[in-house]
């Protein structure tokens, strides 16, 4: 896939850009650098909106930590069971210091409240997120 670069045109205000750094260095610049390169005029808007209201107006509270906030997506997300995003959220809960073992806690409460399938899809995908990220 051919990588483009988001356009200097497009809207990218200050809560753009300090969002924009919050949701690299939670789920990779990789991640987000794709994401971005993918908006067209149909989905700039939600990258934007994401980037603005997620990841700067949300994730750069101060009340939480980054550690609670990935603690707090993963069973949020395994309930809804949107695996995409559960894998990105395993990816950013690595990343701010969730180790493998709480991820394994986290699973088995996940279990108890939203049910077993979605216990064991989150251990499925995490296993995947492992294995991309050389972590198995």
């Amino acid at each position: 896939m051919e990588k483009r670069s988001v356009p200097q045109t497009r809207n990218r205000s200050e809560r753009f850009e300090r969002g924009l750094k919050t949701r690299r260095e939670v789920l990779g610049s990789e991640y987000v650098d794709k994401s971005l390169a993918q908006a067209d005029d149909f989905s700039w808007a939600m990258q934007e909106l994401t980037t603005e209201w997620c990841w700067d107006a949300t994730w750069n509270r101060p009340g939480l930590d980054r550690r609670s906030r990935s603690i707090l997506n993963l069973g949020m997300i395994a309930a809804l069971g949107k695996a995409n995003e559960f894998k990105i959220h395993v990816r950013g809960a690595l990343n701010n210091g969730v180790t493998k073992d709480e991820l394994k806690e986290i699973f088995i409460q996940i279990g108890t409240y939203c049910g077993v399938p979605a216990a064991l899809e989150s251990f499925r995908l995490a296993k995947e997120v492992f294995k991309e990220m050389n972590l198995d």
